[in-house]
């Protein structure tokens, strides 16, 4: 619900700070102080169209911030999560700002928004009587939801979505597949040939770098036999009498005085001792690396052959060398596919027909029940209609069956609300049937029925009572007051009837103080909320009597 409202600079309201309540909250006030202006302020938090004409003269920029609160799972939530918001809390704070220019910027939670996204939620938080006349009930896009919502179908709507998206993957799964056999088809031969040519090849993982490390050594290999032999040579691996021969005599020399070093030489001598253990070492290797380099004749040349013929062919499909062995595989598969495709496009034509079939039951099952819950809506919002002076029009919920191409995740029925406003006469749309006075009651007796229906948990309505009084209008505020013990209502009236119903009470006042005009909002006691209902009902005079009526009908229950 909305639990702060702060405006800057808008018309004629130079700064105001509201705290709205749950529960029925009521605005009142002369005509002209400026009770549209809050509605006006609200609208642009709510991502309405912005006028310059908003900013209050002589000031740069004007803004609004309404703040709400909702439960975590509020579709206004879900529908940030999908446009990947970061998101901390679930709080939410609306801000609109608006420079003399015409110019605005739109926020939430301080982060900057689209002017589109700041409506979208405002469209899921607030209904304004009037201010958004394509939207709320007035947009058939909503009716089916409601409906189902009304019925108890939530969780079968829920269901049949998810019949719709399996028929719908079924349909891409064997569309896919289609065009993959199509495709196999036209390239059949050229597959067939170039399997043949990797089969022949087999490429196998990794290849290439072992193919290259192994030319680059035998292009190399004459210098390294020869790095090798002068090796061997200064190690004395090829017999000769060099390094072993030199470290024997210097291990005799010190060892026919050691004993009279007094240890001095014993370090000396374990170094030689591991020089030894090393030139060995040493020798090993290299007598093991020269057989190595025992090259077959013509090793060069086959390793060159193999690794150009990789290339050759990775270059012929587009690829890199590493790979063909994938390219083989997939190449295979798509024979394969070709010579059993068949078999396997029939398998998923099946699924195609056993998800539809699966889809059009639960389809038919929901709208059957939809067809009830029309009749129950019809009879709840007629029943409302009388007490609100509607007594000669009939309220429509009409299911339809769309056509198979207009079919979707909600099912194959179209729902839509008409009305009828004299006997006889063929039900319209709301919008167009029904006069601004009549619309407004009509929509109250609509969210009276709906109230558990909409995820909209705040509903303001402006002069829902325009027109009517004494029963009416006391039949207008106790469908408010009902209303409100389900959801945050704020209402605009003239009507004492509704405004003696208020949980809490704000007057409108415009006061001037020399050169500037400015509009104010004074939240009432209860002795103020009397005078005020008083002057309601008497007008600019209060009497007594108008105080004691004003008593009687704020004590009413």
């Amino acid at each position: 619900m909305l639990v702060s409202l702060a405006i800057r600079n808008v018309v004629l309201i130079d700064q105001l700070e509201l705290a709205p309540d749950a529960g029925l909250g009521v605005l009142t006030g002369e005509t002209g102080a400026g009770k549209s202006i809050l509605l006006d302020a609200l609208g642009l938090a709510l991502g309405a169209r912005a006028d310059s004409a908003l900013v209050r003269h002589g000031s740069d920029q004007a803004s609004v911030t309404a703040a709400f609160e909702i439960d975590h799972e509020h579709p206004a939530l879900a529908h940030l999560r999908e446009q990947d918001f970061a998101l901390e809390e679930e709080a939410l704070v609306l801000r609109r700002v608006l420079s003399a220019d015409g110019r605005s910027r739109a926020f939430v939670n301080d982060q900057p928004v689209s002017v589109g996204l700041l409506r979208a939620l405002g469209e899921r938080l607030v209904e304004v009587q009037g201010q958004f006349a394509q939207h709320g009930l007035l947009d058939p896009a909503t009716h089916l939801g409601l409906l189902d919502a009304h019925g108890g179908l939530r969780a079968q709507a829920k269901a049949l979505e998810g019949h719709w998206q399996d028929w719908r993957a079924a349909e891409r799964a064997f569309a896919e597949a289609q065009a993959q056999l199509e495709q196999a088809r036209r390239d059949d031969s050229f597959l067939r040939h170039a399997l043949e040519e990797l089969d022949e090849l087999d490429p196998q993982e990794d290849e290439e770098e072992r193919l290259a490390e192994e030319r680059r050594f035998l292009m190399h290999g004459e210098r390294l036999s020869e790095a090798l032999n002068v090796a061997a040579t200064a190690l004395g691996g090829d017999g000769s009498d060099t390094a072993e021969r030199a470290l024997a005599m210097a291990q005799r020399a010190l060892d026919r005085v050691a004993d009279k070093a007094g240890g001095r030489v014993d370090e000396l001598m374990g170094a030689l001792d591991r020089a030894v253990a090393e030139v060995n070492e040493a020798q090993a290797q290299v007598s093991s690396l020269s057989a190595d380099l025992e090259f077959e004749p013509g090793r060069l040349a086959t390793v060159e052959e193999r690794y150009f013929a990789l290339k050759e062919q990775a270059r012929k499909h587009g690829c890199e060398v590493q790979e063909l062995p994938q390219l083989r595989r997939v190449f295979a598969e798509r024979l394969e596919a070709l010579d059993s495709g068949e078999t396997h496009l029939a398998g998923l034509k099946a699924a195609v027909e056993n998800a539809r079939e699966a889809y059009l039951a639960a389809a038919g099952e929901i709208s059957d029940k939809r067809g009830a819950a029309a009749e129950s809506l019809q009879a709840a919002v007629q029943a409302e209609l009388a007490p609100l002076r509607l007594d000669k029009a009939h309220f429509f919920c009409r299911v339809q069956r769309r056509d198979e191409e207009a079919w979707g995740p909600q099912g194959i029925d179209r729902v839509v609300f008409e009305v009828s406003t004299n006997p006889g006469a063929p039900g319209g749309p709301l919008a167009k049937i029904a006069s601004g006075g009549e619309l407004s009651r009509l929509l109250l007796a609509l969210k009276v029925v709906l109230a558990e229906a909409s995820p909209v948990t705040t509903l303001i309505f402006d002069e829902v009572d325009s027109g009517v009084g004494g029963a009416t209008a006391a039949a207008v505020g106790e469908r408010l007051a009902r209303l409100a013990e389900q959801r945050q209502v704020l209402v605009v009236t003239h009507s004492p009837q509704v405004a003696a119903l208020g949980r809490y009470h704000w007057q409108v006042r415009k006061e001037t103080a020399g050169e500037s005009t400015v509009t104010r909002v004074v939240p009432l006691d209860a002795p103020e909320r009397q005078e005020e209902v008083a002057r309601m009902l008497s007008g600019t005079q209060i009497t007594q009597e108008a105080r004691a009526a004003a008593g009687k009908l704020m004590a009413r229950p």
